[in-house]
């Protein structure tokens, strides 16, 4: 499981003329889940980035998590997170789960962040065409891979 976690002042994400979840400030949750996949990368990925100290504290310096400053939290499906580029010109997707395996893991994650948090997980649509936007807080931007846990 992969995600790319933006701090933001703002993000929302729209499909088709309709807004399907934003937020104030907190975290966008670019999340890529692959065939390997399973609830302990969701446990581990969930605790790890509650804990996150990536917001400043009143010195200017991350010392603050997530649930520290009762930011929100935005989570959008992003299977490209598990692109391959090593051949040709044309990424390879062939490690990113299909949707019989995904949805019901980013369903899953999306619940265990809420719950864990204490606050609604704003979401986009899974598999749909999705545009987010955001403003970059920072910018801090950090990449989380579950299968690199050391």
């Amino acid at each position: 499981m992969r995600a790319l976690l933006q701090r933001v002042s703002e993000a929302s994400v729209t499909v088709g003329e309709g807004v399907t979840g934003a937020i104030g400030p907190g975290i966008l949750i670019l999340l890529g889940i692959e065939d390997a996949d399973g609830p302990e990368d969701i446990d581990w990925l969930v605790k790890k980035i509650l804990s996150l100290r990536i917001f400043e504290d009143d010195d200017g310096k991350m010392n603050r998590s997530i649930v520290d400053t009762g930011g929100e939290v935005l989570v959008v499906s992003q299977f490209t997170l598990h692109a391959r580029v090593k051949k040709g010109t044309r990424p390879s997707f062939d490690r990113a789960a299909r949707p019989e395996i995904a949805i019901p893991l980013y369903e899953r994650f999306v619940r265990e962040i809420g719950e864990a948090s204490g606050k609604t997980t704003a979401t986009g649509e899974f598999g749909a065409m999705m545009k987010v936007a955001l403003v970059i807080d920072g910018p801090v931007t950090i990449w989380i891979d579950t299968k690199n846990r050391e």
